[in-house]
């Protein structure tokens, strides 16, 4: 689906040979069926492919395969799209760019270089309010050469059993005074850490919301300046969103050829379903809007990758097009397979329930039209520079 190297094209046919071999449909279903589905030794696994290096810079144990870690990366969050794997790719990633780029050499040499070998697994605690959502709130109390954390994260992806959260507290600072934001690093085991399972309708992955209660870390757990958590999160967002797109349109491609497969071989009055006209129409949008997403999923992460000034455009719109067309589009092909598609037995409700939860998390489709329709206006009001 997007234009690759050939060391892409390696990473991407990798990932997707061994997680056909681990996760075919039918061990998806067994997973379901379990309240943990995280795996260490096969997350290790994919460690050892390149699945938690390329957003960290060379200098801080990482490596990209083409000088562009995010389209690096969009090559594993398709695949993992296409066969609903679990695993926390998305958090660790995004936790481990964020101490990448601006942990302290500490940090660098311990939980980094656990993220990195796949010895741990990390969330990142980013929740926005939307709509009648809260979002997360925590605040930050300084004692000496220790931060005291209390408050909520209403919603983060569980790993492995090391584990660790990254997570915005807003508290007072010498340097920029009360109400600042700042990034900590929080071992999921500390104590006073409390997580509450949550529902899913992701068959594969789980969820738990996090209350910390006087929690306790060395103030060497900041992850970068003090007060800087709000300009991080954004960037850490535009990571988030072109790898939910990613996955969405992974998702996305796999109940495409499922639809395609079925209007071949479902004959109708003697006749292929897909023969009929107003089938071959519904099939074109469908793929229309499939390319559409990956094109411009693909460009969101050429450009965030590497910087460009108006990559954070890209990457909103990333997730807010592949965000509401993606579960359209499979909803689509459920309705083209009649009543077999919509029951549990049918593998297309598999790729529906990942693609629907990775376009709410971190932010809905209305979200990121939102935050683009802001990006637009504030481009215009600057004489048109993005």
């Amino acid at each position: 689906m997007f234009t690759q190297t050939a060391d892409q094209d390696l990473l991407g046919n990798t990932t997707a040979q061994y997680l056909e071999a681990r996760y075919p449909p039918s061990r998806v279903r067994e997973l379901a069926r379990q309240d943990e589905t995280f795996d260490g030794t096969l997350w290790k696994q994919g460690a050892e492919f390149g699945w938690t290096t390329p957003l960290v810079p060379e200098h801080a144990g990482g490596g990209s395969v083409s000088g562009n870690g995010l389209a690096d990366l969009l090559a594993v969050t398709f695949q993992f799209g296409r066969h609903a794997a679990p695993g926390p790719l998305i958090g660790t990633n995004v936790v481990a760019a964020a101490l990448g780029r601006w942990g302290s050499a500490e940090l660098h040499a311990g939980p980094l270089a656990e993220l990195l070998d796949g010895g741990a697994t990390a969330a990142w605690g980013h929740s926005p309010r939307t709509g009648g959502r809260a979002g997360a709130q925590v605040r930050s109390a300084r004692s000496g050469d220790r931060v005291v954390l209390d408050g909520t994260v209403p919603c983060i992806e569980r790993g492995g059993p090391n584990g660790y959260l990254l997570v915005a507290a807003t508290g007072p600072d010498s340097a920029t005074g009360d109400g600042a934001r700042s990034h900590f690093l929080v071992p999921l085991g500390a104590p006073g850490v409390e997580t509450t399972p949550l529902d899913s309708i992701d068959l594969t992955r789980r969820y738990q919301a996090v209350m910390l209660r006087a929690v306790t870390v060395p103030v060497t757990a900041r992850v970068g300046e003090p007060g800087t958590a709000d300009a991080h999160d954004a960037a850490l967002l535009d990571i988030s969103a072109v790898l939910q797109a990613g996955e969405i349109v992974g998702a996305t491609h796999r109940a495409f050829e499922l639809t395609l497969r079925w209007t071949n071989d479902r004959y109708s009055f003697g006749r292929p379903l897909g023969s009929y006209q107003e089938i071959k129409h519904r099939m074109a949008d469908l793929r229309t809007q499939l390319e559409a997403s990956a094109a411009v999923t693909e460009k969101a992460a050429r450009l965030v990758g590497t910087g460009r000034a108006d990559a954070r455009t890209w990457a909103s719109t990333a997730k807010a097009y592949a965000g509401r067309v993606g579960p359209e589009a499979i909803q689509d092909c459920v309705q083209l397979h009649g009543g077999i598609g919509v029951t549990y037995e049918h593998d297309l409700h598999l790729y529906l329930r990942r693609a629907l939860v990775d376009a709410q998390l971190f932010g809905t489709p209305a979200y990121f039209t939102e935050r683009l329709v802001r990006l637009v206006e504030a481009a215009v009001a600057d004489g048109g520079r993005a």
